[in-house]
């Protein structure tokens, strides 16, 4: 039986490199209005003691990609809680790019075969994936999916815009985020 093709290796530290920073992104912005939910929403957000003190005592950097675009809906949701993550800590580097500016890194990352955004992805301090995150929740992910089974997605996003309405302080988000950062800093398997 054949090998299947496998994926050229990416430059990781090149893709960071080449994305902005929140403040630089957040220039930017496509929309003012956009931009000011995003600020507003960042600065909404409060760091839990426990969350925060992780962060701080992170043992060596984690770098992450934001591929985020501010006319999203979810990324104006997700992306200031990456940002509050990072300004926790000053091992989690976080770097925003667009979907057109490394198409052959996004094409890597569909949600269900469909260009969906945010998706952030998790490297160590030596820029290998560990992991990726997007566009939503796992449990959000969930509702759309089962939403598009049964023909309904309408009702689905409704569910999911109740389920963020539910968790203002997106402790959800934080928590799979979280576990990223974890896995990108652990020592051992």
């Amino acid at each position: 039986m054949p090998r299947p093709p496998t994926l050229p290796t990416l430059d990781w530290e090149a893709v960071f490199d080449s994305g902005l920073t929140y403040a630089d992104w957040l220039a930017a912005a496509e929309s003012t209005e956009q931009r000011d939910k995003l600020e507003t929403q960042r600065q909404a957000l409060m760091m839990e003691p426990t969350v925060a003190g992780f962060l701080a005592a992170l043992p060596r950097p984690v770098h992450v990609v934001a591929i985020a675009e501010d006319w999203c809906g979810d990324v104006v949701r997700h992306a200031p809680v990456l940002q509050r993550l990072a300004e926790a800590s000053s091992n989690l580097k976080v770097r925003y790019l667009s979907r057109q500016q490394h198409p052959g890194v996004f094409v890597r990352f569909l949600t269900n075969g469909g260009e969906a955004i945010p998706k952030f992805i998790f490297l160590s301090d030596r820029f290998v994936e560990c992991g990726n995150w997007g566009p939503m929740p796992e449990g959000c992910k969930e509702i759309i999916a089962r939403g598009k089974a049964c023909g309904d997605v309408a009702a689905a996003r409704k569910k999911v815009s109740a389920s963020y309405e539910q968790d203002p302080a997106c402790r959800e988000v934080i928590s799979e985020l979280l576990r990223l950062v974890e896995i990108a800093t652990c020592r051992e398997p």
